[in-house]
C-alpha cells in the first residue's frame, strides 16, 4: 500500500469514527425523547437482552477490508436511524395537532370566585362538586374561544342560562354558562381566541360571572390543569 493509500485510509478511519461517535448521541437522545412514552416505542423491535463488550471504533490496526465492513454497518445503523427519526416525526406531528386543540387560554381575565370541585352550595348551604370554575366578569366581558372547534350547542340550558359547548376533538368539549349574549351558532367553526359571547348573569347565578368547564371522554376535569396562558 503506497503512503498515498495509507494517508486516504487512515482518513477514512478517523472520519468514520467521528460519524460512529455521532451516531451514538443520537441514539441517547432518541432514547431519552421517547422514554415518557414507555417502552413501546415505534419502529423496529428491540432484543429482549443486552450485555458484551460494545464495539470497538475503528483503529489504526484495521485494513481495508475491515473499513469496508465498518461502512457497510455503518450504513445499517444510519438507516435504522432515520426510521427512528421518521417515527418521531410522526409523533411530534401527531402530539401537535392534540396540544392545539388543548383549551389553554381563559375565556375571561378575572378572579376565580369558586374553584373546580367540592364547595359549599351557595343556595343551600350544603356540599356539592362544582363541575368548572366560576371566573369574575362584569356583564356584558367579551368572552373568548380557548381551542379550536365546532359549537355543538348554542342556546339556554338549566341552571346555566345562556350556554354555549364548543367540541375541540379528541373527546375534549368546554362550555361557557351565565352569558348574557351568544354570538356564535351550532355548527360553527371557532378558531381560539374568537369572541364567541358576552359574560352576563343569566340562568341559576347569585352574581355576574362566566362559568367555565372542561370536559374529556364527557367527564368534568379541573380546568385550572389546562389554562397555560
Amino acid at each position: 500500500m503506497s503512503g498515498e493509500q495509507s494517508q486516504i485510509l487512515e482518513t477514512l478511519r478517523r472520519r468514520l469514527t467521528e460519524i460512529q461517535t455521532e451516531m451514538a448521541t443520537w441514539r441517547a437522545v432518541h432514547a431519552r425523547i421517547w422514554e415518557p412514552f414507555g417502552p413501546e416505542a415505534p419502529g423496529r423491535p428491540e432484543r429482549s437482552g443486552v450485555g458484551g463488550v460494545g464495539q470497538p471504533l475503528i483503529g489504526p490496526d484495521v485494513g481495508p477490508a475491515g473499513v469496508i465492513l465498518q461502512l457497510e454497518q455503518l450504513a445499517a445503523s444510519a438507516a435504522d436511524e432515520g426510521e427512528k427519526l421518521r417515527a418521531l416525526e410522526r409523533l411530534v406531528a401527531r402530539a401537535g395537532k392534540v396540544l392545539a386543540a388543548l383549551p389553554t387560554r381563559w375565556p375571561v381575565r378575572g378572579v376565580v370566585n369558586s374553584e373546580f370541585g367540592r364547595r359549599i352550595s351557595p343556595w343551600t348551604g350544603t356540599a356539592e362538586h362544582h363541575s368548572g370554575i366560576d371566573i369574575a366578569a362584569d356583564v356584558g366581558t367579551p368572552v373568548r374561544a380557548t381551542a379550536p372547534g365546532t359549537v355543538v350547542f348554542a342556546g339556554a340550558a338549566p341552571d346555566y342560562g345562556n350556554t354555549v359547548v364548543i367540541d375541540h376533538g379528541h373527546d375534549i368539549k368546554t362550555l361557557f354558562g351565565h352569558l348574557q349574549k351568544i354570538q356564535v351558532v351550532t355548527g360553527q367553526k371557532i378558531e381560539r381566541g374568537q369572541q364567541i359571547a358576552l359574560s352576563g348573569n343569566t340562568g341559576k347565578t347569585s352574581g355576574p360571572h362566566l362559568h367555565y368547564e372542561i370536559t374529556v371522554k364527557g367527564k368534568a376535569v379541573d380546568p385550572r390543569g389546562y389554562l397555560w396562558d
